[in-house]
């Protein structure tokens, strides 16, 4: 029998990857290893346009996430610019994004996660999907769907439609709210409120009902990073770099995301196309950090809206404050939900956000910006270097998956050497393995952008499959 087993795809997750478990001659796990193995060259190819065509352009880098993408796109171009953008403009940026957190964590959890939890770890593969769920359990999954269609129809009413929308620009967005889309979202929240709080029962009962395996599943020390506050509150669209360590210490704290590359160094592997940032004080590989809902959650004073915040608090009374478990992040997503749900009810309430002042034109004033926000998958970098005409020269993206890859490949190697039999293996103790990975819930259509050139080996096979020639780049 072969010493790796392989897993390939990787499934209910956005993008294309595969994980091999190295095994020694006994059989036991020795290694596990999380490889993406899709390649697009956005950091490249966008060299030569103009910095106003790139919120556009980096968009369709995804399809989930592409208003991650507009948030800190535009937000590279207001630094270009050296602009402080009204303040409608930016309620309205910070209104869709909210609606782009709410719709993401709800796919998250009720799509890709909830099967495994609701329908069994072990349960047939071909029936354990959100189509198997709706089979047996359809008001569930009828509460997730309309979740994130919540979410969606905040998109689609501050935007113009739900994916890819041209709405925000360097110097803000390029349309006012319509005071009936306000009002009609409005009405949605209570709904949304209460199917979010019924997830978040849902899942509570399920952690209780399995304490053991929750608290130990992908369970390893690490930093944690995010965005916060001047006074340690969660923050999503704007805020400074926090970096706890595996207690909840802070090791850096209000940090100007402009500066990021003070603090941040990434290192290449050849079995991956996706880079591994770490944090360089540490240094590499030691330096490694988790972003997205566990990190922020960890990393927080406070949360700041009502409902949020007394969630936060149980959270923060569980295991000393700080979690370590992979497994928290469905938690931490249902917590932010609620978060994002009550921004989405303050900025609709308040009465600026139908203001019609909402750009700052200008020309660029400087030859370098960065972007910087929470995506729901976590920290999202847009850094742009241009010419005095704004053309762009260099470009480097960082985003959530790739912050999380030094994390998800420790997450693989624990699950592999907690379930995986090398002796007996079976499907279910596989999808123990990709659930790792999908508590990250990667973007890996966002994440491969590859720095120089990459390894590439070429098989060459005759018409009864057999090799006859290999050609190989290092």
């Amino acid at each position: 029998m072969s010493n790796t087993i392989t897993i390939n795809p990787v499934t209910r997750i956005e993008g294309h990857a595969k994980i091999t478990i190295h095994l020694d001659e006994q059989k036991k796990v020795r290694d596990a290893r999380f490889h993406v193995v899709e390649f697009r060259g956005f950091e490249k190819f966008c060299e030569g346009r103009h910095f106003s065509e790139m919120p556009a352009i980096t968009a369709r880098i995804c399809g989930i996430c592409p208003v991650s993408h507009l948030l800190a796109s535009s937000k590279a171009g207001d630094a270009i610019l050296g602009v402080e953008i009204p303040q409608t403009a930016r309620m309205l940026r910070e209104l869709m994004h909210m609606g782009q957190l709410v719709q993401s964590h709800a796919l998250s959890f009720f799509h890709l996660s909830a099967p495994d939890m609701l329908l069994g770890w072990d349960s047939d593969p071909a029936t354990r999907n959100i189509m198997g769920l709706i089979e047996k359990d359809p008001a569930t999954a009828i509460k997730g769907v309309k979740l994130r269609k919540f979410g969606q129809e905040v998109i689609k009413a501050v935007a113009g439609k739900k994916i890819h929308p041209e709405f925000t620009i360097a110097g803000g967005v390029n349309k006012p709210l319509d005071p009936v889309l306000r009002d009609q979202l409005l009405k949605g929240i209570p709904e949304a409120l209460e199917i979010t709080q019924f997830a978040i029962e849902l899942l509570k009962n399920y952690m209780k009902d399995n304490k053991e395996m929750v608290d130990t599943f992908a369970n390893f020390n690490s930093n944690f990073m995010g965005l916060v506050t001047s006074d340690g509150g969660l923050e999503h669209y704007d805020g400074k770099l926090r970096i706890v360590d595996t207690a909840g210490q802070v090791l850096v704290d209000q940090v100007d995301p402009s500066k990021y590359l003070d603090i941040i160094a990434e290192a290449t592997e050849d079995w991956s196309y996706l880079k591994f940032p770490f944090f360089k004080d540490k240094g590499y590989p030691e330096g490694g950090y988790r972003v997205g809902p566990l990190a922020r959650l960890n990393a927080v004073d406070k949360i700041g809206t009502p409902l949020a915040q007394k969630e936060w608090e149980h959270w923060d009374s569980m295991n000393g404050g700080t979690q370590h478990s992979s497994f928290y992040y469905h938690y931490a997503r249902l917590i932010e939900a609620l978060f994002g749900l009550e921004k989405i009810q303050m900025l609709l309430s308040s009465e600026d956000i139908l203001g019609q002042n909402i750009v700052a034109s200008g020309f660029p004033k400087n030859e370098e910006g960065v972007g910087c926000i929470e995506a729901p998958r976590g920290t999202l970098f847009h850094h742009y270097w241009v010419d005095k005409a704004g053309r762009i020269e260099k470009v480097n993206l960082i985003v959530a998956t790739g912050h999380n890859n030094l994390a998800m490949n420790a997450a693989v190697k624990a699950i592999a050497e907690q379930y995986v039999d090398g002796e007996n293996v079976k499907e279910g103790m596989l999808n123990r393995v990709e659930a790792a990975i999908r508590c990250y819930d990667p973007c890996l259509s966002c994440s491969t952008h590859a720095i120089g050139q990459m390894p590439m080996e070429v098989s060459i096979k005759n018409s009864d499959g057999e090799t006859v020639k290999k050609l190989n780049r290092d």
